[in-house]
């Protein structure tokens, strides 16, 4: 059974940082692309980053410059790295995984999630 579980979100001060995981298990593999989303109250979920097996990144427009995600296949560990928080960045943010081959941060492709970690910045 594939389990995705995400750690590392909290309360933090505008302008601080964050480092997401989201651990994979349940024989989900390494050639997957891998994702994170994110969906504050009152709004759809949000593609944020997407990684494909080969480490190639796609970000969201919202996000560039400050997001940066990566992965680590040797302990099937997804990770993203958040820099100059901002408090419209408050939501809970979920890892995904989904197709071989084609990546990119839409949900409508992801197989699996998580269940979420929430993120919340305060001004």
């Amino acid at each position: 059974q594939v389990q995705l579980v995400e750690s590392g979100g909290g309360s933090v001060q505008a302008g601080g940082s964050l480092r997401l995981s989201c651990a994979a298990s349940g024989g989900i593999g390494s050639t997957r692309c891998m994702a994170w989303f994110r969906q504050a109250p009152g709004k759809e979920r949000e593609g944020v980053a997407s990684i494909d097996s080969d480490g190639y990144p796609n970000y969201g427009d919202s996000v560039k410059g400050r997001f940066t995600i990566s992965r680590d296949n040797t302990k099937n560990t997804l990770y993203l790295q958040i820099y100059s928080l901002k408090p419209e960045d408050t939501a809970m943010y979920y890892c995904a995984a989904g197709p071989v081959g084609f990546c990119t941060p839409r949900p409508n492709l992801m197989a699996y999630w998580g269940q979420g970690t929430q993120v919340t910045v305060s001004s």
